[in-house]
């Protein structure tokens, strides 16, 4: 039993199984509520709620009736989905007691997690999607904007990795006196009753959500929890991917993600073609381009996607606090963009819903899906290798 819980709370989880688990998850919550695993589609109605809270009219901005601002956070799944994953974040950092406030050396990181974060919740919207939605439940869809996404997302992420080390950005380096030294553990352990007690709470939420008929914000919330678990446990952080394989040849989180993707992909379409279901597709137009360079810039900027966030914040890292709210004040300004600075027609207008489903056929859609999958792990694979061969090189040279 002490083996048991040691694995399951003290030791972070394989990333593969992780990733797989979280896959198999998104296309039974597809199957279950013809929606998918998003967040900062919720995000950007957080801001149009707070927006109303401050008396403005948001009922009339395009980007609202598309997304649907309907009720509060409390009313739609999205909401409980985002909601579930805090709450399973931060139940699993407190049933494994790893709960403390954590501030970064450089006050100048606050601002910076800021910008990133808004450039990211900016560009998240701009690609209608983020790391979920555009990418890892994306491709699963088969909407065709997602492998723009994550080329775009890519080449973001690889400017932000050459900004991120320079001079300018880390600006002098502080040594905090005895920052090395072990800080002080409490004999009293507190923090797993705290997570039992939360768990304990969650459950008699989703038995009332069930029992009162509200199926769908039940399956939002049971979910969001699962996936909340998951990212934690796992340490899923699609930042640290593509990040990781630029600046040190680390590929563990890539390849893990893409795993994922394919077993998501195969499940999906059988759950589509057992149900009948139309698959979620969005507009493949210049906007993804843009609106996944931003991204990818962005994410690098704050230090963590969408998902890092969320558990980072759990943690007690305090440097996602302006990363969050800049994702909000983000996303809730491209919503004000997209008719009033015509960000629409200039970027979106011309673009179209192309889903490899209907184009190409099922048999030809997953094939290609799997295939262009097994190149992306290739290339990644390929990153991995010549970084460690030009390390090599590098240090026989000195």
């Amino acid at each position: 039993m002490k083996s048991m819980i040691h694995t399951v709370f003290q030791r972070h989880w394989n990333p593969y199984i992780v990733l797989l688990s979280a896959g198999v998850l998104s296309a039974l919550y597809f199957g279950l509520t013809a929606t998918v695993w998003a967040v900062t589609g919720e995000f950007t109605r957080l801001g149009g709620d707070l927006l109303q809270l401050l008396a403005v009219d948001v009922s009339t901005w395009q980007y609202y009736q598309l997304v649907k601002l309907d009720g509060s956070t409390w009313q739609r799944a999205d909401g409980w989905i985002v909601w579930g994953m805090f709450a399973g974040a931060l139940m699993m950092v407190l049933l494994s007691n790893s709960f403390k406030i954590r501030l970064p050396q450089q006050k100048r990181r606050y601002v910076q997690g800021f910008v990133g974060g808004v450039i990211a919740g900016f560009g998240a919207r701009l690609a209608m999607g983020c790391n979920l939605a555009a990418f890892f439940t994306g491709v699963p869809q088969f909407s065709f904007h997602s492998w723009i996404f994550i080329v775009a997302t890519g080449l973001g992420t690889f400017f932000g990795a050459k900004l991120t080390r320079t001079r300018w950005w880390k600006g002098k380096p502080s040594l905090v006196r005895g920052a090395a030294q072990p800080s002080k553990v409490s004999k009293r352990i507190i923090q797993p009753y705290m997570g039992a007690l939360l768990a304990i709470v969650y459950a008699g939420l989703l038995i009332y959500l069930f029992a009162s008929g509200q199926q769908l914000l039940g399956f939002g919330a049971l979910f969001g929890l699962a996936f909340g678990i998951l990212i934690e446990r796992g340490q899923i952080c699609f930042t640290a991917a593509f990040r990781d394989l630029f600046l040190v040849g680390r590929s563990l989180m890539a390849k893990a993600i893409i795993i994922g993707m394919a077993g998501s992909s195969v499940l999906t379409l059988i759950v589509i073609s057992v149900y009948d279901l139309t698959p979620v597709t969005q507009i493949a137009a210049l906007s993804t381009v843009v609106g996944g360079v931003l991204f990818g810039l962005g994410i690098v900027m704050a230090s963590g996607c969408e998902t890092g966030m969320m558990y980072r914040l759990m943690e007690g890292q305090l440097l996602f606090l302006p990363v969050f709210a800049g994702n909000i004040i983000g996303a809730t300004v491209l919503a004000y963009a997209w008719d009033h600075w015509g960000i629409y027609n200039a970027l979106v207008a011309s673009g179209a819903k192309i889903n490899l489903l209907t184009t190409i056929g099922p048999v030809a859609a997953i094939v290609s899906t799997l295939l262009m999958l097994a190149v992306l792990y290739a290339l990644t694979l390929y990153r991995e290798k010549n970084y460690h061969r030009q390390f090599e090189l590098n240090k026989g040279v000195k």
